[in-house]
């Protein structure tokens, strides 16, 4: 296995403003040992003085490993003799350990202006390799070198912006360049999309040479959908006011879009309410830029609040509504259960319809209370919704009768389960192996985000939050943060 391993480098030197600038740029691949590494390039020029260049992230590699690229220019004008021909060795620190590549004990050398070289074995190699979509990119240009003996007459990037049902292909022009590898370039339109997925292909003599990320193609998109669930427990929490601030840190750290929170609260105030001391509100107001927000109460929450349910989100709420989805809408009583939904226009994605609901125990009336909300967002559903998300706190255990009912005779699946225990998760869903329950046996999960089965988004991550381990306890109940994609 190869932890650390040089693929190209780049030794070039340019005039500019009257000086003279040497650039190098080592492009690494490297073993995703841990998540915390430290990837340094150590160089000499003709003077044999040794510096150390720190090396950066770039992507991901298809096979697990990673792409790392060290960059490193000197100018004439600051005073620094240029390096000229430079020799250089790599290391790679990971969990205590150390790994080298330094071309077994020789070191590599990069000739002066010696332009892109590519290592032995590597035939056609992607230069630019990061995996990140802005906001502001309409299109992105994808660089490509082949090695200098292919002979290499043309190169095209087939590339698709909706996982592969359609497929396009561009040619790369080659790049004017006195020494070196051949370079080639391709600028893709990315428009609205949220992900550009290419490969290159490059044809010579001998037939045909691709790079394909190890056969996993090269994808460039927009950041996920987050979206995270809370019971914040109505104010009966110690020390709360400092608890709205780790949740408040949370969202922004972990730039949560989309927030459903249950037990929402606020003084009864004669059951006028007080916006002020609303919790949904408190938590909103310190993040680093307060959300769009929803609220509204079902019920006298220990005898001094009013409870509800609201939805955050940082993209404008393009419809609102809430409802008693509970046979009693008596505000004085615990078993009266509302739900607020609203319709959501999320960039690069489209419209989602989201549900923040906090449902009844079975025995107290679960199931009829989920029926009428399975009708409700089977009513205001449409062709645009790319997306139906039922979340928050439905009080039933992960694989009791009420888990039953929602898995055997609702359109909607677990989405943590779906990311995180995926051959489970075709026992249940897709299967409905007899004995899953039991594989449930130790899973205490009673907050959910159920996503109807025909969705066209896919979760991608899930995460458990608010423990002793992740921003601490906030509530009687921890938090879940998922992430969405288009499938």
């Amino acid at each position: 296995m190869n932890e650390v391993r040089l693929l190209a480098v780049e030794n070039t030197l340019k005039r500019r403003k009257n000086s003279r600038v040497q650039t190098l740029v080592a492009l690494i691949e490297v073993a995703n040992l841990g998540h915390h590494k430290d990837v340094e390039v150590f160089w000499t020029g003709e003077n044999s003085e040794w510096h150390t260049l720190h090396a950066h992230f770039q992507g991901r590699c298809g096979d697990g490993h990673e792409y790392w690229q060290a960059r490193v220019s000197v100018s004439e004008r600051s005073g620094r003799e240029l390096p000229g021909d430079i020799r250089f060795a790599i290391r790679l620190r990971c969990n205590g350990n150390e790994y080298w590549d330094n071309n077994q004990g020789y070191d590599h050398l990069s000739r002066a202006d010696s332009g892109w070289s590519l290592q032995p074995g590597v035939d056609v190699l992607v230069l630019n390799h990061a995996d990140a979509l802005r906001t502001r990119h309409q299109s992105v240009e994808i660089k490509t070198a082949t090695a200098a003996e292919l002979a290499a007459n043309k190169v095209i990037v087939h590339w698709t912006q909706d996982n592969w049902r359609h497929q396009h292909v561009s040619s790369c022009r080659r790049q004017k360049a006195r020494k070196g590898a051949p370079t080639w370039t391709a600028r893709l339109p990315v428009d609205d999309a949220f992900a550009l997925d290419y490969y290159i292909e490059c044809k010579t003599a001998d037939g045909l040479r691709r790079d394909n990320n190890r056969g996993r193609n090269f994808r460039l998109s927009r950041p996920p959908l987050r979206i995270m669930i809370l019971n914040l427990h109505c104010y009966q929490e110690s020390h709360q006011d400092r608890k709205f601030w780790q949740i408040a840190k949370a969202i922004n750290e972990q730039a949560v879009d989309i927030v459903c929170f249950q037990e929402v609260a606020e003084h009864w105030n004669q059951g006028h309410g007080d916006w002020p001391s609303n919790s949904a509100n408190i938590i909103n107001q310190r993040l680093k830029h307060p959300m769009h927000l929803y609220f509204d109460w079902s019920h006298l929450g220990f005898d001094r609040y009013r409870e509800g349910v609201a939805i955050l989100s940082r993209y404008p709420l393009e419809h609102t509504e809430s409802r008693y989805v509970s046979d009693s809408h008596d505000m004085y009583s615990i078993h009266s259960r509302k739900v607020v939904m609203s319709r959501i226009r999320v960039p690069h994605i489209g419209a989602i319809h989201v549900f923040s609901a906090h449902l009844s125990w079975w025995e107290d009336g679960f199931e009829a209370q989920f029926r009428r909300l399975c009708d409700w967002a089977a009513h205001c559903s449409d062709g645009d919704i790319q997306a139906t998300l039922l979340c928050g706190d439905f009080n039933i255990a992960a694989g009791s009768v009420g888990y039953r009912m929602v898995v055997e005779h609702s359109a909607y699946q677990d989405q943590y389960l779906a990311a995180n225990h995926q051959g489970l998760f075709e026992q249940i869903f897709r299967v409905n192996d007899a004995h899953w329950g039991h594989l449930l046996a130790d899973d205490y999960r009673i907050d959910y985000i159920f996503m109807n089965h025909d969705a066209r988004l896919t979760v991608t991550s899930a995460r458990v939050m608010f423990t002793h381990d992740d921003y601490g306890p906030v509530s009687d109940h921890c938090g879940y943060l998922m992430s969405f994609e288009p499938n």
